[in-house]
């Protein structure tokens, strides 16, 4: 209960007595008349439009009951007048600002009048070197902030269990200290006026410290598919879609943030590059450059190798046979996944192709026990029976009936078939690609498969009379009894 002397009854009570909705007493009347007549008040009293709730007299309080009671009171208490009362404006809550990097430059980051002393190709170099620095200090900016935004708070949060953290962040943690001290080399080797003379000696010994990098990207691409089945989890949906908004991801999704190091990986040949370019040949860092770069180019092709064998035993252990006969020992000791993604027949189903080394296998995309599996849709293809040919726009036939010609365009762009003979018979896949790009590096992966298996020369094909075309033998989705779900690529 408010006592009658506290402020706030007091205001409220001066507020409303301009414009009161009781009758007033013959007491008060005689009060107030009498008062008119001895004091007649000169003051403008302030209209009531100006006045738009009882809430913005009230002066503001610290306790926050009390501020949720003066929002209340906004909302629902007005005067009852002849005159409206004035509308406020919602309150606007401004978009959070999203943090962008700047990007730095040597000669911006240190202005110490080495200008006029140096050459355009001397200051080309030391732009080239603290790109290299800088570049390392950005990484360890985005893996710490991996973990510190992502993976510690859906871990304590319960988002996820701490298993299923430990394979979509992988060894993550411990790339980390590899960088800050790759960091520390180089800002040690950087002189009191910016400037560094030599990195090829750092980058010589720091270098075959890399071979952390062949866990970490070799998990990628089963952490990968563990992420995309957990977003289908709502709570961990919404936990991604909130860090999406917020201004520390600079709109990057996690798998950003978790697909930098490999980037990272992949650029280290161009920079290196890129300080040789600048670096005159009597210079004493030519040679451990050069060093430097046989080194690299040698350790991404082993972490590239690695982690092709890694995605090959990821998609073999995920495919379905709907019967023994099916197996084949091509797929079994293939250790290479040449190419793989999601084309169409020329019924419009939706199916997943992979080429490995030595056998083409077409799938259909289903989800299990809520898990994305790949369940052959025809017996797999020994890539040495295998021929293609190029299908020009327009010549396709779809559904069996309707002509290229009479049918929208755009449906019959973009097909190739594959031909191969089984069982005495010729049998034809039509497929058609996402556009022309994708469609010619199939054509070119289908090519290079067949000249590994010392084929002369990929051999175009046109089937003959009588060749039967598997995409016309289509079987509808619901005869699998499994549910169909997009795969990613």
């Amino acid at each position: 209960m408010v006592a009658k002397d506290d402020p706030i009854h007091l205001m409220i009570r001066r507020a409303t007595s301009t414009c009161s909705v009781d009758e007033p007493s013959p007491r008060g009347r005689g009060a107030r008349r009498e008062l008119e007549v001895q004091e007649p008040s000169t003051k403008r009293v302030k209209p009531l439009s100006r006045v738009t709730s009882l809430a913005s007299l009230i002066p503001p309080v610290k306790a926050a009951p009390l501020k949720r009671i003066g929002q209340t009171l906004q909302r629902s208490i007005s005067f009852r007048s002849d005159c409206r009362p004035e509308i406020m404006a919602p309150r606007q809550i401004p978009p959070a600002v999203t943090k962008r990097r700047d990007s730095k430059l040597w000669s911006e980051t240190f202005d110490l009048g080495l200008g006029h002393m140096l050459s355009s190709k001397d200051i080309k170099r030391q732009e080239s070197i603290f790109e290299l620095s800088q570049g390392e200090q950005d990484l360890i900016e985005d893996l710490k902030l991996a973990k510190k935004a992502y993976r510690d708070p859906m871990l304590k949060l319960s988002i996820m269990t701490e298993h299923e953290l430990n394979q979509i962040f992988g060894t993550l943690d411990s790339l980390i200290p590899l960088h800050e001290d790759l960091l520390s080399r180089l800002r040690e080797a950087r002189k009191p006026d910016g400037s560094t003379d030599r990195v090829g000696h750092i980058l010589v010994d720091w270098l075959p410290c890399l071979d952390t990098y062949n866990s970490y990207c070799s998990n990628q691409v089963a952490a990968k598919a563990l992420l995309d089945h957990k977003k289908q989890d709502p709570r961990v949906q919404d936990f991604l879609q909130r860090c999406l908004e917020s201004p520390f991801s600079r709109k990057l999704d996690l798998w950003s943030f978790l697909d930098v190091p490999r980037s990272r990986l992949v650029k280290y040949p161009l920079l290196l590059r890129e300080i040789l370019k600048h670096t005159p040949n009597a210079h004493p860092d030519q040679q451990h450059l050069e060093e430097a770069i046989n080194m690299i180019q040698s350790i991404v092709a082993d972490i590239n190798t690695q982690t092709g064998e890694s995605e090959c035993r990821f998609y073999k252990e995920r495919l379905l046979y709907l019967e023994s006969g099916q197996k084949d020992l091509l797929i079994d000791s293939s250790r290479i996944l040449s190419c793989h993604g999601e084309l169409k027949n020329n019924r419009g189903a939706k199916l997943h192709v992979f080429l490995f080394q030595d056998v083409l296998v077409i799938t259909r995309a289903v989800t299990q026990n809520e898990q994305l599996w790949y369940q052959l849709y025809r017996q797999p293809i020994p890539v040495r029976e295998l021929e293609w040919e190029d299908l020009q726009d327009g010549e396709m036939r779809l559904g069996g009936s309707i002509r290229g010609a009479f049918s929208n365009h755009e449906r019959t762009k973009n097909f190739f078939r594959v031909v191969f003979r089984s069982g005495g018979q010729l049998q034809s896949h039509s497929f058609q690609a996402s556009d022309a790009f994708n469609k010619q590096q199939w054509l070119n992966c289908i090519r290079q498969a067949k000249e590994a298996v010392g084929c002369a020369g990929a051999r175009r094909c046109a089937p003959p009379r009588g060749c039967l075309d598997c995409s016309m033998m289509d079987t509808t989705e619901a005869s699998l009894g499994l549910s169909t779900e997009r795969p990613q690529t």
